[in-house]
């Protein structure tokens, strides 16, 4: 029989930073088990745990683990530090799994649930795959915050991130590795992005180990970075600082533009494509009408794109005696596929730099480039639009935006706090955070295109009420930042609470008229039990940064003052 506590005693963790990629600030360390390799009969920590699960001890052996991790955890001396801890999906499977035990170990180290992420991974065998839905509704249940590792690797992708409503992503290390040298993976990783931040989720890139990893990195809107370029591993809790300067550097020394530009439409002309059935002798007929360009781009019968057909490759036929009789013959012309020459085709959310560097390498004798969407045929840029992008995008200032309400994202807020502590001796600033009440019963009840009209109703307000030079922003989801320098604590208590008011009665119209008189809905909470929700509203917080504000207190403090404005119908007030 295993002897399990000789094990546990050999074990040990090393923890590695996740830091802000816009601050190079810490935000958590991750656990990561060592000392595997000194058991006998175990090469790596799969083996452990694969031991544990068939000796059915896997649960026991975690809720061990996991107090090891958490006292050594709560020796590191940096305010509002988070720790991500590593599950096994396969431990809700364990007869002895129950709920409380988390919290127990917690409290014995004067921590709160706040202080964890418990990281679950979509990859691994079908059975860890298959309890991944159950750990996460479990945990979440229970108030935890849940981080998906790995992820794009398992075989969940997409689906994983709609059902999920997991806190954090963590972008598997396969998409980092190179990612500056790799068009696809770029795409790939900002569209994961984007499609997070949409959905109220934060993202980690994880493995970062390159300075231009790390810059790709931060231009596609990942919140945070992972990796040996920051630190690596480690066992010893002294070398985890609060600052790592080194990234700071990076970030003030970058004097880069941003790369994530996309194709305009008002650029692509639309040449009217031929299908590939098309008969020989309807091709001649489209030349003959359509004399402004000497090729006709040609589709499959799902409107995929083949390539081209240029006028002067079929000319001998048509020119011929018998060319346009030939071409009527059915069986001599059934398909165009032998005339279609290759052409270069983008995709349309491609950036321009990409573009005009596959055109200079590949095809800088063409006049232009044909754009599909998702293989698809779009249309043709030409060389003159080309030029004119290329010179638009240089002039850009390009901005992370958010994709619905186009208001600045988390990338420009963090460096918006970061500035106004650095300013803290010449500005008097004021974050107001605001975050919606029963948003989430309102979008089962009514969809999300009316729950993305109430996030645009107050969007609108925000920038319509506060004043001009204001930093409205859109934290992601139904959380909204606004920053005000040098403006009276009182003028903007009662601005916003006169915002408060009047969002929450123009939202009032988005409702049934049977909802709208009783003056709540009827929907099921996250315990799937049906009961009343009030009429959505918003809550707020105010935090001041003055000359005597502390960087360390900003994120503790934010979070205890979000969380009691939740029980507040006027904003809560803190100076950090």
């Amino acid at each position: 029989m295993t002897n399990w506590s000789k094990i546990i005693d050999k074990l040990d963790y090393a923890f590695q930073p996740i830091i802000y990629s816009h601050a190079g600030k810490i935000y958590a360390v991750e656990a990561l088990l060592r000392n595997v390799q000194d058991i006998p009969g175990l090469t790596n920590i799969d083996d452990l745990f694969d031991l544990a699960f068939n000796d059915d001890y896997l649960y026991e052996l975690d809720l061990q683990l996991r107090e090891k991790a958490i006292s050594k955890f709560s020796k590191i001396k940096i305010n509002n530090l988070k720790l991500f801890y590593n599950l096994d999906n396969r431990i809700i499977y364990n007869k002895n799994y129950s709920q409380g035990n988390t919290a127990k170990i917690l409290n014995k180290y004067n921590l709160n649930k706040d202080s964890i992420y418990f990281e679950l991974s979509e990859k691994g065998t079908a059975i860890e795959q298959n309890a991944l839905s159950s750990m996460l509704q479990r945990y979440k249940e229970s108030g935890y915050k849940i981080a998906i590792d790995d992820f794009g690797i398992g075989v969940s992708g997409l689906k994983l991130l709609y059902f999920s409503e997991a806190n954090i992503i963590k972008l598997d290390r396969f998409f980092i590795s190179n990612i500056d040298q790799d068009s696809k993976k770029k795409l790939f990783c900002s569209s994961i992005v984007e499609m997070a931040h949409i959905m109220g989720m934060q993202v980690i890139a994880e493995g970062v180990e390159t300075v231009k990893e790390f810059y790709t990195c931060k231009d596609i809107g990942a919140d945070f970075i992972q990796g040996y370029l920051v630190q690596k591993p480690t066992k010893s809790i002294e070398d985890i600082t609060n600052i790592y300067q080194d990234i700071s550097n990076l970030i003030l020394n970058d004097k880069r533009s941003n790369q994530t530009n996309f194709i305009d439409d008002k650029y692509i002309e639309e040449i009217y494509p031929l299908d590939v059935n098309t008969s020989l002798y309807d091709l001649f007929l489209h030349f003959k009408k359509n004399t402004e360009h000497n090729f006709v781009p040609i589709i499959d019968e799902f409107g995929y794109f083949l390539g081209i057909i240029y006028e002067s490759d079929i000319k001998k036929i048509s020119y011929s005696q018998y060319g346009l009789s030939l071409a009527q013959n059915k069986t001599f012309s059934s398909t165009l596929l032998k005339y279609i020459k290759p052409a270069l085709s983008v995709e349309i959310s491609w950036g321009i730099d990409e573009i005009l560097e596959m055109y200079n390498l590949k095809f800088n004798d063409s006049l232009g480039i044909f754009i599909t969407q998702s293989e698809k045929y779009r249309g043709f840029i030409n060389l003159n639009s080309l030029l004119t992008l290329s010179y638009k995008r240089n002039i850009e200032i390009a901005t992370n935006q958010n994709p619905l309400t186009k208001l600045p994202g988390n990338n420009q807020i963090e460096k918006f706090i970061s500035n106004s502590f650095e300013n803290a001796n010449i500005n008097t600033t004021h974050i107001i955070y605001f975050d919606f009440n029963d948003f989430k019963p309102f979008n089962d009840n009514y969809g999300f295109r009316q729950g993305d009209r109430a996030i645009l109703i107050f969007s609108e307000l925000l920038q319509k009420r506060y004043p001009k030079n204001s930093f409205i922003a859109h934290i992601g989801g139904d959380d909204f930042f606004v920053g005000l320098k040098d403006y009276k604590y009182d003028d903007i208590f009662e601005l916003t609470c006169n915002i408060q008011e009047e969002f929450k009665s123009s939202v009032v119209n988005l409702y049934s008229n049977d909802d709208k008189n009783r003056g709540f809905i009827i929907s099921k909470d996250r315990f799937n039990t049906t009961r009343e929700f009030n009429l959505l509203s918003v809550s707020s917080a105010i935090i001041e940064i003055n000359p005597s504000s502390n960087i360390s207190d900003f994120d503790n403090t934010l979070n205890l003052i979000k969380r009691d404005s939740k029980n507040s119908k006027e904003p809560i007030f803190r100076i950090v």
